[in-house]
Order: C-alpha cells, then sequence, then structure tokens
C-alpha cells in the first residue's frame, strides 16, 4: 500500500513539474488606461487595449504584436539587439514612416497655449474654451503624429508631472495603434536650473529637484557632482515621459559676451571635456550601466563648438550668423566632444546624438551653417571621429529669414534655396533630422531630388541609414516595449525630498566665494538687511513677446525675511543684499 501511494506521490509531482514547463512565464496587470505583461525575470511590457496591439507566446514568453500580422517580427522581439531590431524595422519602413521618424517637433507645451508662441487648438478651440483635459493631446499634434508620422515630440511646460504622465500616456497610445506601433520619443531641454519661472523648469509644474546651471557644476571642479546630477535629473525625465535630452551643451565658454555662456560648462576645455563625459554618462547609464528603461539619450550640442560667437553675438540671428577660432583652434572646442561625450566611462559608450549649431564656422569648409556643412559633418565628424549616432539639426535651420534680426528661419549661408533644397543639401552632407519641423512634405520633395540625381535605390539606402541611427535611440531606452507611465510613481519620484536636498547641496557647493574683506561674511542671523529694486527694462524676446518695463526684488523677500529682518530704508540697515 506504501509502494502505491509513493507512486500515485511521484506521478502527482511529474504532472505538476510537466504543467509547470508548459506554462506561460508571464503575467498581465490591468493598470489606469493600459496593460502591464511583466515576462518572469524579463522585460516588462506595457499597451493600451483599444490600440489593437495583441500579444504574441513565444518561448512561452510574451511579445507585442505592434504591426498587427500575428507573427514575431525581428523589430518586436525584445531579445535581440537594438542594431538588429531597427535594421529590421527600418528595412520594412514606407518612405512616410521614415520622413516622419527625421522630424523633430515644434516647441509643444502641455496644454498648449490659447495664443501667441506654442498656442493650439483642442476640437477647433482654444484650450481654455475647448473642455478638454490639460493631459488631451491638441488637434495639432494629431495631425503631426498621424499625417505627418512624426515620433520625436520636444516639450516645453506641463502644468504637473502628474499632468506630464497622463499625457504621455495618451500620445503613446494613439500612436501605439498607427502602423508599425512606433512609439513617441519626447524630448526637452535643460529643466532643472533654480529660477523657477523659466519656460523648462516651471514646465515640471514647481516640483522638479532644483540644481545649478552646468556652468555652476563646473564650478565645483568635481566630475562625480555632474555625474549624481545626471543620474538624479534622468531618473526626473523618464518620470515625466522624456527619454531624450537637448543637452549638455558643451561649447566652450571662451566669449563671455555671448548671451548663451551660461549654458556652458566654462572655457577650460579640459574640464569641459570631463564634465561632458560625466554629464553623459549620468543620463545614459542606468544603474546596472546599460540602456534601459532609466537611460536618457544625451543630444551633445553644439558640434563643432559655438561658443566663439563673433562679437559675442548669436546665432538664433542673422547678426550672429558667423564663428571664429582666433588662434586656429578649433580642435580645443572639438575636444569635449570627441574626448569626452565620445568617450565615457560607462558601457553607452557615446552620446547618442549630436546637434551642430547654427553658426558658419569661418574657414572650416563651404560657407554654410554648421548643419549644412559636409566637411564638417562627413568628412570630420563620421570620417575623423568614426562618430555614427543621431545627427539633429538646431531648430529652424531649413525655414526661411528675412532680416538679420528677427527671431525666424536660421539658414545661414544658404538663404536662396528652397525649403526643400536645404532639407536635401543638409541630408547629403549627413544629417539624419530636422528640428522644429513638423511637416514631411519637404523631407519627401528632398528624397526625389535625391532619386532624380542618384536614383532610388541610392536615396532609399540613405534614407535607411538615417531611420536605423534614430530607431536605435528609441530601442535603447525601451520604449518599444513599454511606453507608459505609472502616474502614481511618476508623483513619488518627481522633486522627491532626496532629489531636492541634493540639488540644494549642488548649489551651496557652486557658490563661488570672490573677496571677503574684513570677514564681512558670514553675517548673524536676524541683522537688518536693505534689499534694494532692481530695474528692468522693456523687452522684446525671441519670440516676439513684448514685457513691459518694471522695478523688483531681485530676491524673493519671504525666503529672506526666514533669516534677517527685510527693512524699507537703508539707513535703517546693518548691510545690503544686492542683486
Amino acid at each position: 500500500m506504501k509502494s502505491i501511494n509513493t507512486n500515485i506521490a511521484m506521478g502527482t509531482i511529474a504532472l505538476s513539474l510537466l504543467l509547470g514547463s508548459c506554462s506561460e512565464k508571464f503575467t498581465t496587470v490591468q493598470n489606469d488606461g493600459y496593460i502591464s505583461v511583466h515576462n518572469k525575470d524579463a522585460t516588462t511590457l506595457g499597451y493600451h487595449p483599444e490600440s489593437g496591439v495583441k500579444l504574441l507566446t513565444v518561448d512561452r514568453y510574451a511579445f507585442k504584436d505592434l504591426n498587427k500580422n500575428g507573427e514575431l517580427d525581428a523589430y518586436e522581439d525584445w531579445r535581440l539587439s537594438a542594431d538588429d531590431r531597427a535594421k529590421d524595422l527600418a528595412s520594412k519602413l514606407t518612405l512616410e514612416d521614415i520622413a516622419g521618424l527625421m522630424l523633430y517637433s515644434s516647441h509643444q507645451s502641455i496644454p498648449g497655449a490659447s495664443r501667441g508662441f506654442g498656442s493650439s487648438n483642442y476640437n477647433g478651440k482654444p484650450y481654455p474654451e475647448s473642455g478638454a483635459l490639460a493631459s488631451d493631446l491638441s488637434d495639432e499634434q494629431k495631425s503631426f503624429l498621424k499625417d505627418d508620422h512624426v515620433r520625436h515630440v520636444l516639450i516645453t511646460k506641463v502644468e504637473t508631472p502628474t499632468i506630464a504622465a497622463q499625457w504621455n500616456n495618451n500620445a503613446q497610445a494613439y500612436v501605439e495603434g498607427i502602423g508599425f506601433g512606433i512609439p513617441v520619443n519626447t524630448s526637452s531641454d535643460p529643466r532643472h536650473g533654480s529660477d523657477s519661472y523659466a519656460e523648462f523648469n516651471a514646465g515640471a509644474g514647481g516640483t522638479i529637484s532644483m540644481w545649478p546651471g552646468t556652468l555652476g557644476i563646473a564650478a565645483s571642479f568635481d566630475p562625480a557632482l555632474m555625474k549624481q546630477f545626471g543620474e538624479i535629473a534622468s531618473q526626473e525625465y523618464r518620470a515625466l515621459g522624456i527619454a531624450t535630452a537637448l543637452s549638455p551643451q558643451i561649447d566652450l565658454g571662451t566669449e563671455p559676451r555671448w548671451s548663451r555662456f551660461d549654458g556652458t560648462m566654462g572655457e577650460d576645455p579640459d574640464l569641459t571635456t570631463d564634465m561632458a563625459r560625466a554629464y553623459v554618462d549620468g543620463f545614459q547609464s542606468t544603474q546596472d550601466g546599460e540602456w534601459g528603461l532609466e537611460s536618457v539619450n544625451a543630444m551633445v550640442k553644439h558640434w563643432p563648438g559655438g561658443g566663439p560667437e563673433e562679437g559675442g553675438r548669436d546665432g538664433h540671428f542673422g547678426y550672429g550668423a558667423y564663428a571664429v577660432y582666433p588662434g586656429k583652434n578649433l580642435k580645443e572646442h572639438m575636444q569635449p566632444f570627441t574626448q569626452g561625450a565620445f568617450k565615457l566611462a560607462g558601457p553607452t559608450k557615446m552620446a547618442s546624438a549630436v546637434m551642430p549649431y547654427y553658426t558658419i564656422s569661418t574657414g572650416e569648409g563651404e560657407a554654410v551653417g554648421n548643419g549644412f556643412n559636409k566637411y564638417l559633418i562627413t568628412d570630420v565628424l563620421r570620417g575623423e571621429y568614426n562618430y555614427d549616432g543621431v545627427l539633429c539639426t538646431d531648430w529652424g535651420i531649413t525655414q526661411d529669414v528675412s532680416a538679420v534680426d528677427k527671431f525666424e528661419g536660421k539658414s545661414w549661408g544658404v538663404e536662396t534655396l528652397t525649403e526643400a533644397e536645404r532639407h536635401y543639401k543638409a541630408i547629403m552632407a549627413g544629417m539624419d533630422q530636422f528640428g522644429g519641423n513638423n511637416a514631411m512634405g519637404p523631407v519627401l520633395e528632398a528624397y526625389k531630388m535625391g532619386v532624380a540625381e542618384y536614383g532610388e535605390d541610392f536615396m532609399r539606402e540613405r534614407f535607411e541609414v538615417s531611420a536605423v541611427r534614430l530607431l536605435k535611440n528609441i530601442f535603447r531606452v525601451g520604449l518599444f516595449e513599454d511606453p507608459y507611465l505609472d502616474v502614481q510613481k511618476t508623483e513619488a519620484t518627481v522633486g522627491k525630498p532626496e532629489f531636492m536636498q541634493a540639488g540644494f547641496n549642488a548649489q551651496l557647493r557652486s557658490a563661488v566665494l570672490l573677496k571677503n574683506n574684513g570677514q564681512i561674511l558670514p553675517i548673524a542671523a536676524k541683522k537688518k538687511v536693505y534689499v534694494p529694486k532692481r530695474y528692468i527694462a522693456p523687452s522684446t524676446n525671441w519670440w516676439g513677446i513684448v514685457t513691459p518695463g518694471r522695478s523688483e526684488s531681485p530676491f524673493n523677500l519671504e525666503v529672506v525675511s526666514k533669516y534677517y529682518e527685510v527693512v524699507e530704508n537703508s539707513q535703517d540697515a546693518d548691510f545690503a543684499l544686492v542683486g
């Protein structure tokens, strides 16, 4: 009897093992607005239940059938390399799909402004009148995502991190059901500065951690601090749905009159090189070191080094169209790229993208803007330095310009060409992508020009080369697997106390004391302080918005009053705080 019971028990175990070996190695979870699929000891997937995407089960693991053909295509197989997947998908894409990948949207605020720069409509009405939610896609966004196949979107202001996460999920669900299911790769200019009134900082809803600018962090002379910033900022970026940083700006600050000097890492090529490497490593590497869901692509700018603006005049305007290199020291301006961003300490190896500047680099190839300069792009960057990442133009270089002092197109050196001819020239110079262009028409026209000159096979191959580069950056950060955000996790991540504290500590380290005659500092608490107001002259910004003149305090008096007694009359004060 005992022997029979043993046999029955062994049979039960064997049957359990057999059933277990045949069971699926994934589980699904219904989230708010999307479904998560957790593959055992492997990647997590996310998809929207109404997008039309279904799951495929292969070797008991789950895969997304993004093109809805009922088969596991190589680009859908998360077990393969980003390079293999990108090549497979690029070979399948239509010309329109590739043209859309080669576009980078104009600035998008969430929700869109009701008028002026960045304005949008919702169901044909301005946002305040539309009844739309702040996280809804605007009419313009739906149009360029669907009709122009755009998949790279630059966001600016968002109402809150919560709304940013909800908008991300809405955008990803919208494109998931279109064509090959290519996800949106959202990007941002720097948004961690301590000037919380600025566009990209206010755009975080006021809760993102606040750090010194890169020039301030560089003042610490500590690359480890810069890397810490990148590691924290990248977590907040991904929690906002941002997978590409249009940064760092690693131009050497050799022209102190340049209006973008404060965005640099200083004038020293060696310091900037070390800081650039640390910044990109911090953004691109995950905790495990490799590419992943915590990674953010870094687009370093501005090749070949846009710091030495002639007379300090900026390249956003025609009067600043030229960069000069006194002493023929162009190699020094390239060093932060070639020795820093292209030679990372971490396993991502090099910055995933590069943005040339607007300027004409005097004496370096044809006298055209850097995005049109085949010598600087193909011969030097691609050839001499073997850079094979994405090359994206700065915003608006293919657009028309009518005057040297207007903020409009920045097509320096090619002003007489048509918009389509400018696209063609940039493509043949080696560029992959066009910043600030939502319309694929000029890219398609450029393709026709290439076909007329070189033939269909040549141009198709040329476009696929760019498509592979662009797709690799989307695959590597995991967007094809799981582009969706857990809104509660976003709320807990962006601006959490330890991130805020790290940013504050970095601000303390960035302060440089120039003089302290008579040991005036530190000043004892509760002394009387007078804060003179400063006058801000009337101005018109780059987008034509007029700000009237005003007088204001240079500091937040509510904060100052926590430490000192603020008085209205300078004669009553122990000291003055001037800013």
